[in-house]
Protein backbone atom coordinates (compact mmCIF):
# COMPACT_ATOMS: atom_id res chain seq x y z
CA UNK A 1 0.00 0.00 0.00
CA UNK A 2 1.63 3.46 -1.13
CA UNK A 3 2.12 5.96 1.63
CA UNK A 4 -0.30 8.56 2.03
CA UNK A 5 2.17 11.30 1.41
CA UNK A 6 3.46 10.04 -2.32
CA UNK A 7 -0.29 9.90 -3.28
CA UNK A 8 -1.42 13.24 -5.27
CA UNK A 9 -5.27 12.55 -5.51
CA UNK A 10 -7.48 9.78 -4.51
CA UNK A 11 -10.91 8.19 -4.86
CA UNK A 12 -12.58 7.05 -1.84
CA UNK A 13 -16.25 5.49 -2.88
CA UNK A 14 -16.67 8.69 -5.31
CA UNK A 15 -19.91 8.52 -7.55
CA UNK A 16 -22.27 10.76 -9.39
CA UNK A 17 -25.27 10.36 -9.96
CA UNK A 18 -27.39 12.84 -12.37
CA UNK A 19 -30.79 14.17 -10.39
CA UNK A 20 -33.00 11.57 -12.04
CA UNK A 21 -30.84 8.71 -10.58
CA UNK A 22 -29.16 7.50 -13.36
CA UNK A 23 -24.99 6.86 -12.22
CA UNK A 24 -22.18 8.26 -14.16
CA UNK A 25 -19.83 6.94 -12.43
CA UNK A 26 -20.26 4.67 -9.06
CA UNK A 27 -17.82 3.38 -6.42
CA UNK A 28 -14.57 3.97 -7.53
CA UNK A 29 -11.43 3.88 -5.29
CA UNK A 30 -8.26 4.59 -7.15
CA UNK A 31 -4.88 6.00 -5.70
CA UNK A 32 -2.77 8.16 -7.75
CA UNK A 33 0.96 8.67 -6.99
CA UNK A 34 2.60 11.53 -6.81
CA UNK A 35 5.04 11.13 -10.37
CA UNK A 36 2.27 8.85 -12.04
CA UNK A 37 0.75 8.58 -15.40
CA UNK A 38 -2.12 7.03 -15.02
CA UNK A 39 -4.35 6.35 -18.07
CA UNK A 40 -7.74 6.09 -18.31
CA UNK A 41 -9.43 3.97 -21.03
CA UNK A 42 -12.73 3.18 -22.12
CA UNK A 43 -15.64 3.43 -24.60
CA UNK A 44 -17.82 6.71 -25.22
CA UNK A 45 -19.61 7.05 -22.22
CA UNK A 46 -17.83 5.02 -20.00
CA UNK A 47 -16.91 7.69 -17.31
CA UNK A 48 -13.18 8.91 -18.30
CA UNK A 49 -14.25 12.56 -18.51
CA UNK A 50 -16.62 12.48 -15.54
CA UNK A 51 -13.72 11.37 -13.56
CA UNK A 52 -11.26 13.69 -14.92
CA UNK A 53 -13.86 16.54 -14.39
CA UNK A 54 -13.99 15.48 -10.66
CA UNK A 55 -10.17 15.93 -10.14
CA UNK A 56 -10.77 19.65 -10.70
CA UNK A 57 -13.69 20.04 -9.65
CA UNK A 58 -15.84 20.62 -12.33
CA UNK A 59 -18.15 18.38 -10.80
CA UNK A 60 -18.89 17.23 -7.17
CA UNK A 61 -18.58 13.77 -6.01
CA UNK A 62 -22.78 12.93 -4.95
CA UNK A 63 -21.31 10.12 -3.00
CA UNK A 64 -17.84 9.48 -1.70
CA UNK A 65 -14.71 12.01 -2.03
CA UNK A 66 -12.10 13.05 -4.09
CA UNK A 67 -8.76 14.37 -2.51
CA UNK A 68 -6.51 16.51 -3.90
CA UNK A 69 -2.84 16.80 -2.35
CA UNK A 70 -4.78 15.34 0.64
CA UNK A 71 -7.31 18.11 1.23
CA UNK A 72 -11.28 16.99 -0.50
CA UNK A 73 -11.88 18.83 -3.54
CA UNK A 74 -14.86 19.99 -2.06
CA UNK A 75 -13.03 21.80 0.51
CA UNK A 76 -10.91 23.40 -2.04
CA UNK A 77 -11.41 26.96 -3.72
CA UNK A 78 -12.21 26.04 -7.03
CA UNK A 79 -9.68 29.02 -8.09
CA UNK A 80 -7.03 27.68 -6.58
CA UNK A 81 -7.70 23.88 -7.07
CA UNK A 82 -7.43 24.69 -10.93
CA UNK A 83 -4.54 26.70 -10.96
CA UNK A 84 -2.38 24.20 -9.30
CA UNK A 85 -4.08 21.71 -12.18
CA UNK A 86 -3.26 21.85 -15.82
CA UNK A 87 -5.44 21.12 -18.07
CA UNK A 88 -5.59 19.90 -21.77
CA UNK A 89 -8.27 19.23 -23.75
CA UNK A 90 -8.81 18.01 -27.60
CA UNK A 91 -9.63 20.91 -29.58
CA UNK A 92 -7.22 23.46 -27.11
CA UNK A 93 -9.22 25.33 -26.51
CA UNK A 94 -6.64 28.96 -27.67
CA UNK A 95 -7.64 32.73 -27.64
CA UNK A 96 -8.01 32.88 -31.03
CA UNK A 97 -7.22 36.98 -30.80
CA UNK A 98 -3.91 36.32 -28.67
CA UNK A 99 -0.80 35.97 -29.92
CA UNK A 100 0.91 32.52 -28.39
CA UNK A 101 2.74 34.21 -26.02
CA UNK A 102 -0.14 35.88 -24.72
CA UNK A 103 -2.22 32.41 -24.56
CA UNK A 104 1.19 30.77 -22.53
CA UNK A 105 0.66 33.44 -19.91
CA UNK A 106 -2.18 33.67 -18.86
CA UNK A 107 -2.39 31.93 -15.67
CA UNK A 108 1.13 33.31 -14.93
CA UNK A 109 -0.60 36.63 -15.74
CA UNK A 110 -3.23 35.94 -13.38
CA UNK A 111 -1.19 34.76 -10.68
CA UNK A 112 0.82 38.13 -10.69
CA UNK A 113 3.53 37.10 -12.09
CA UNK A 114 6.52 39.87 -13.18
CA UNK A 115 6.51 40.83 -16.67
CA UNK A 116 9.87 39.78 -17.51
CA UNK A 117 9.58 36.10 -15.58
CA UNK A 118 6.33 35.43 -17.45
CA UNK A 119 8.68 36.00 -20.69
CA UNK A 120 11.17 33.98 -19.48
CA UNK A 121 8.71 31.04 -18.72
CA UNK A 122 6.78 31.43 -21.71
CA UNK A 123 9.64 31.32 -24.08
CA UNK A 124 11.42 28.47 -21.91
CA UNK A 125 8.41 25.91 -21.80
CA UNK A 126 8.14 26.70 -25.86
CA UNK A 127 11.52 25.82 -26.74
CA UNK A 128 10.20 22.64 -24.42
CA UNK A 129 7.29 21.57 -26.47
CA UNK A 130 9.32 22.28 -29.75
CA UNK A 131 8.32 25.41 -30.78
CA UNK A 132 10.72 28.07 -31.68
CA UNK A 133 9.77 31.49 -29.50
CA UNK A 134 11.59 33.27 -32.09
CA UNK A 135 9.18 32.12 -34.90
CA UNK A 136 5.84 31.27 -32.92
CA UNK A 137 5.64 33.58 -29.86
CA UNK A 138 4.41 36.49 -31.87
CA UNK A 139 1.43 34.35 -33.97
CA UNK A 140 -1.82 34.00 -33.74
CA UNK A 141 -3.91 30.01 -32.77
CA UNK A 142 -4.49 30.50 -36.84
CA UNK A 143 -1.54 30.99 -37.78
CA UNK A 144 -0.64 27.25 -36.80
CA UNK A 145 -1.44 23.89 -37.21
CA UNK A 146 -3.18 21.79 -35.45
CA UNK A 147 -0.23 19.59 -34.13
CA UNK A 148 1.43 23.22 -33.20
CA UNK A 149 -1.95 24.41 -31.42
CA UNK A 150 -1.73 21.02 -29.54
CA UNK A 151 1.49 21.78 -28.45
CA UNK A 152 1.12 25.12 -27.26
CA UNK A 153 -2.02 24.21 -25.04
CA UNK A 154 0.56 21.45 -23.33
CA UNK A 155 3.18 24.71 -23.16
CA UNK A 156 0.01 26.70 -21.56
CA UNK A 157 -1.12 23.92 -18.66
CA UNK A 158 2.64 23.97 -17.85
CA UNK A 159 2.66 27.85 -17.70
CA UNK A 160 2.64 27.98 -13.45
CA UNK A 161 4.39 24.59 -13.19
CA UNK A 162 1.27 23.17 -11.59
CA UNK A 163 1.68 19.67 -10.14
CA UNK A 164 -0.96 17.71 -11.84
CA UNK A 165 -1.67 17.70 -15.18
CA UNK A 166 -5.32 16.52 -16.90
CA UNK A 167 -5.41 15.68 -20.23
CA UNK A 168 -8.87 14.57 -21.83
CA UNK A 169 -8.06 13.15 -25.63
CA UNK A 170 -5.40 15.71 -26.41
CA UNK A 171 -3.97 14.31 -29.48
CA UNK A 172 -7.75 12.82 -30.49
CA UNK A 173 -7.99 15.62 -33.64
CA UNK A 174 -4.85 14.77 -34.97
CA UNK A 175 -3.77 12.62 -38.50
CA UNK A 176 -1.96 9.88 -37.15
CA UNK A 177 1.59 11.08 -38.46
CA UNK A 178 1.03 14.12 -36.55
CA UNK A 179 -0.40 11.71 -33.11
CA UNK A 180 2.24 9.49 -33.41
CA UNK A 181 4.83 12.03 -33.27
CA UNK A 182 3.69 13.99 -30.25
CA UNK A 183 2.36 10.71 -28.44
CA UNK A 184 6.41 10.00 -28.59
CA UNK A 185 7.52 13.81 -27.72
CA UNK A 186 4.58 13.66 -24.73
CA UNK A 187 6.16 10.26 -23.19
CA UNK A 188 9.84 12.22 -23.55
CA UNK A 189 8.46 15.38 -22.10
CA UNK A 190 6.82 13.05 -19.08
CA UNK A 191 10.00 11.48 -17.99
CA UNK A 192 11.74 15.17 -17.99
CA UNK A 193 9.01 16.50 -15.90
CA UNK A 194 8.04 13.93 -13.45
CA UNK A 195 4.31 15.46 -13.39
CA UNK A 196 1.93 13.46 -11.71
CA UNK A 197 -0.89 13.11 -15.48
CA UNK A 198 -3.93 11.65 -15.62
CA UNK A 199 -4.46 10.77 -19.08
CA UNK A 200 -7.94 10.11 -21.04
CA UNK A 201 -9.11 7.94 -24.00
CA UNK A 202 -10.17 5.33 -25.79
CA UNK A 203 -7.22 4.56 -27.75
CA UNK A 204 -5.56 1.48 -26.14
CA UNK A 205 -2.67 1.78 -28.61
CA UNK A 206 -1.84 5.13 -26.65
CA UNK A 207 -2.78 4.14 -23.38
CA UNK A 208 0.23 1.46 -23.64
CA UNK A 209 2.65 3.34 -24.67
CA UNK A 210 2.12 6.63 -22.29
CA UNK A 211 0.53 4.87 -19.19
CA UNK A 212 2.36 3.75 -15.70
CA UNK A 213 -0.93 2.32 -15.26
CA UNK A 214 -4.34 1.68 -16.72
CA UNK A 215 -7.81 1.89 -15.53
CA UNK A 216 -10.42 0.78 -17.73
CA UNK A 217 -14.34 2.09 -17.35
CA UNK A 218 -17.04 0.67 -18.53
CA UNK A 219 -20.56 1.76 -17.31
CA UNK A 220 -18.71 4.19 -14.35
CA UNK A 221 -17.05 1.02 -13.00
CA UNK A 222 -13.51 0.16 -13.29
CA UNK A 223 -12.97 -2.98 -14.80
CA UNK A 224 -9.26 -3.71 -14.39
CA UNK A 225 -6.78 -1.34 -13.17
CA UNK A 226 -3.33 -2.42 -13.99
CA UNK A 227 -0.29 -1.75 -15.98
CA UNK A 228 0.10 -2.94 -19.50
CA UNK A 229 1.03 -6.52 -18.76
CA UNK A 230 -1.87 -7.23 -16.71
CA UNK A 231 -4.02 -6.25 -19.77
CA UNK A 232 -2.26 -8.37 -22.05
CA UNK A 233 -2.83 -11.38 -19.68
CA UNK A 234 -6.45 -10.64 -18.48
CA UNK A 235 -9.40 -12.39 -19.73
CA UNK A 236 -12.32 -10.02 -18.69
CA UNK A 237 -14.55 -9.39 -21.92
CA UNK A 238 -14.08 -5.80 -21.84
CA UNK A 239 -10.22 -5.71 -21.65
CA UNK A 240 -9.94 -8.95 -24.19
CA UNK A 241 -12.06 -6.28 -26.64
CA UNK A 242 -9.56 -3.38 -25.92
CA UNK A 243 -6.30 -5.66 -26.48
CA UNK A 244 -7.65 -7.21 -29.28
CA UNK A 245 -7.89 -3.82 -31.11
CA UNK A 246 -4.59 -3.11 -30.08
CA UNK A 247 -3.20 -6.65 -32.00
CA UNK A 248 -5.66 -6.14 -35.11
CA UNK A 249 -3.59 -2.57 -35.81
CA UNK A 250 -0.10 -4.56 -34.76
CA UNK A 251 -1.63 -7.79 -37.44
CA UNK A 252 -2.20 -4.74 -40.09
CA UNK A 253 1.03 -2.79 -39.36
CA UNK A 254 3.16 -5.81 -39.99
CA UNK A 255 1.00 -7.25 -43.14
CA UNK A 256 2.71 -6.90 -46.95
Amino acid sequence: MMNGSSIAIAFEGAGLRLPDGRALLTELDLSIARGETLVLLGRSGSGKTTTLKLINRLLDPTEGRVLVEDKATTEWDPIRLRRRIGYVIQEVGLFPHFTIEENVAVVPRLEGWDPDRIQKRVRELLDLVGLDPARFAGRYPRELSGGQRQRVGVARALAADPPIMLLDEPFGALDPITRREIQEEFRSLQRRLGKTMVFVTHDVGEAFLLASRIALLKDGRVVLLGRPADFLASRDPEVVAFVSCLRGAAEVAAAP
